[in-house]
């Protein structure tokens, strides 16, 4: 007879585990920066909005470029950076 387990609780044997403490420290630090990653993004467009709209920074005629530049830097950070470094960190088949 198979053993029913409850959906939120994991199967109690697992067999052998094949990954490391040090792989396993390896992914978390790995997962921490894609989102630092796409944090990092989110706040440079924040802060580039903020400069065009001359609310921070600088005056409003003289900070549209400035803030452009960062609101496109932060959106690469957002979008491409975490996919480079998940490309970059995956692991061979």
């Amino acid at each position: 007879m198979k053993d029913c387990s409850i959906a939120s609780r994991p199967p109690e044997d697992h067999g052998p585990v094949d990954r490391s403490a040090a792989s396993d420290t390896r992914a978390r630090n790995r997962w921490a920066a894609l989102q630092a990653a796409r944090l990092a993004g989110v706040a440079l467009v924040i802060l580039g909005i903020l400069i065009t709209q001359g609310i921070w920074g600088f005056e409003r005629d003289q900070g549209r470029v400035v803030g452009y530049a960062i609101i496109i830097a932060g959106l690469i950070d957002l979008f491409v950076l975490p996919q480079v470094l998940a490309r970059r960190w995956r692991t061979p088949k």
